[in-house]
C-alpha cells in the first residue's frame, strides 16, 4: 500500500487501532492523574519521597507484564481474538469503577490496586494486538501498520497525559477524572465489537496456568530463536530507556524547571510527538522493507540527545522563587535546547522501536506468534521494573541528580546498543532457518 494512512479505510485495521488507542489513552489518563496527585499533594500528606511513590507506581503498573505475559500469550494463541478482546475491555470497565471509588474516598492503596489491575488487563491485551497485525495485515502493509500503531500508542500516551493534566486543574478534578476514565472504557468496549473474527492459531493448545513454569517455557523457547531473542532484548531496552526518562518528568519539571502541571504535560508531549513522527517516517526511510538499517541511527540519537540534555540542564538558570506556568517557562534562558533534546530523544526512539516490532511480528513462527509477543512482554516488564529499581537506587542511594541520571542512562545506551546491534547482525543470516524449523 503506497500510503500507510490508507489503512484507516480498512475495518480490519481501524477497529483494532481504535481499541488499542482508547485502551492506552485510558491507561495514561488514570496513571498520569495518579502521578500528579502523588507529586503535588499526596506525597506530602503521606510523608514519602515523590521519587519513591512515582517509581513505585510505575513498577506496580508494569509488574503484571512480568507475571502474566506467558499465560496471556497462550490464551491469544488458543482463542479467537475479537471475543477475547471484548472480555478484556469489560474488565477495564470494572477496574475503572474500582478506581473511581479510590479517587473519591482518597484511598491510595485502592488506587495502587487499580493501577496493578489495569496493568494486568493490558498484559492480556498485548499479545492479542501484536499477534493480530501479522494475521490481519498483508506483508506489504506490516511496516506501515506498525508505524501507525506506534504512532497511535505515543499519541494516546501524550493525549492521556495532557487530558489528565487538564482534568486535575478543574474545579472538581475527581469528578472529571472518574467520568473520563469510565466513558473511555465504555468507548473502548464498543470499538472492540467492530474487530473482525480472527481465527485462533492453535485452538488445541493446553493452557498451563502455572505462571512460573509457563514463563520459563516461553522464555526458553524464545532463546532457541537467537535473532528473535535479541530483537526482544532491543524492544525491552527501549522500554527501560523510555521509562527511566518519562517516570522522572513530573519531578524533573517541578524541582529543576520549577514548572507546574502544564509544564509536565508539555515535556511529555515533546517526547511523544517525537516518537510518533519517527515511527511514521520508518516506512518511508526503509522503503517499506522490514529492515534494521535505521537501528544505528536510533541508538546514536538516544545517546547523543541524553548527553546533551545533561549539559543543557547543567547550564540552566531558573528562578526558584515561584512555579512557572507554560507561558512563563518559554521565557527561561536555555529552555529551547531542553525542548529540542526531548523531542529528538523521542524521534530517535521511533526509529529504534518500529523496525524491531516489524521484525518480531514478521518472522515469529505463526503457531507461537502470540507467545513470542508474550515473551516480549515478559522481558519488557523485567526491563521496566528494573528501570524503576535502577532510578530509585541512583536517585536515593547513589544520590545522583536527575540530570546525572539522564547522562548515565545515555552512556549505558551506547554500550547496550553496540552489544545489541552486533548480535543482531551476527544472527540475521540464520533468520529463515531459525524461524521456520
Amino acid at each position: 500500500m503506497s500510503n500507510q494512512f490508507q489503512l484507516f479505510g480498512l475495518q480490519r485495521f481501524r477497529s483494532m487501532f481504535a481499541t488499542q488507542f482508547l485502551g492506552a489513552f485510558n491507561d495514561n489518563v488514570f496513571k498520569q492523574a495518579l502521578l500528579l496527585v502523588l507529586t503535588y499533594s499526596a506525597a506530602s500528606q503521606m510523608g514519602i519521597e515523590i521519587s519513591i511513590l512515582n517509581n513505585l507506581a510505575a513498577m506496580l503498573f508494569i509488574l503484571p507484564y512480568f507475571l502474566f505475559s506467558a499465560v496471556a500469550g497462550q490464551l491469544a494463541d488458543k482463542y479467537e481474538k475479537s471475543k477475547l478482546t471484548r472480555y478484556i475491555k469489560i474488565l477495564e470497565i470494572i477496574i475503572m469503577i474500582l478506581a473511581t471509588v479510590g479517587f473519591f474516598m482518597q484511598w491510595y492503596w485502592v488506587l495502587f490496586l487499580a493501577l496493578f489491575l489495569l496493568g494486568t488487563q493490558s498484559t492480556f491485551f498485548g499479545p492479542i494486538k501484536y499477534s493480530y497485525l501479522p494475521q490481519a495485515m498483508h506483508s506489504d502493509e506490516l511496516v506501515g501498520a506498525n508505524g501507525l500503531f506506534q504512532m497511535g500508542t505515543s499519541l494516546s500516551i501524550l493525549l492521556g497525559m495532557i487530558i489528565a493534566g487538564i482534568l486535575t486543574q478543574q474545579t472538581n478534578p475527581t469528578v472529571w477524572i472518574c467520568g473520563t476514565v469510565m466513558l473511555v472504557a465504555i468507548l473502548g468496549y464498543l470499538a472492540s465489537t467492530r474487530i473482525p473474527n480472527t481465527p485462533a492459531m492453535q485452538p488445541k493448545l493446553n493452557i498451563n496456568w502455572n505462571i512460573i513454569t509457563t514463563s520459563w517455557q516461553t522464555v526458553r523457547y524464545l532463546y532457541s530463536l537467537p535473532l528473535l531473542f535479541f530483537i526482544i532484548l532491543g524492544n525491552s531496552w527501549f522500554w527501560f530507556y523510555g521509562a527511566t526518562f518519562l517516570t522522572q518528568v513530573p519531578e524533573f519539571s517541578k524541582k529543576i524547571l520549577h514548572g507546574n502541571e502544564s509544564v509536565v504535560i508539555f515535556m511529555l508531549m515533546l517526547f511523544s510527538v517525537g516518537v510518533s513522527i519517527g515511527s511514521v517516517l520508518c516506512k518511508t526511510l526503509t522503503k517499506n522493507q522490514i529492515s534494521l538499517r535505521l537501528l544505528p541511527f536510533g541508538i546514536g540519537g538516544l545517546s547523543l540527545f541524553a548527553v546533551d540534555l545533561y549539559f543543557s540542564l547543567s547550564g540552566l538558570n531558573v528562578n526558584s522563587q515561584h512555579l512557572y506556568d507554560l507561558t512563563g517557562i518559554f521565557m527561561v534562558d536555555g529552555i529551547w535546547r531542553i525542548f529540542f533534546d526531548l523531542f529528538f530523544l523521542g524521534f530517535s526512539g521511533g526509529l529504534f522501536i518500529v523496525p524491531l516490532y516489524a521484525y518480531m511480528q514478521a518472522y515469529s513462527p505463526e503457531s507461537h506468534r502470540a507467545r513470542i509477543v508474550g515473551a516480549n512482554n515478559i522481558f519488557n516488564a523485567l526491563y521496566m521494573v528494573t528501570s524503576a529499581i535502577f532510578a530509585i537506587i541512583m536517585l536515593n542511594v547513589v544520590k545522583l541528580s536527575l540530570p546525572q541520571l539522564f547522562l548515565v542512562t545515555g552512556i549505558l545506551n551506547l554500550f547496550y546498543g553496540f552489544f545489541l546491534y552486533t548480535n543482531l547482525k551476527k544472527h540475521e543470516n540464520s533468520l529463515t532457518i531459525q524461524t521456520h524449523d
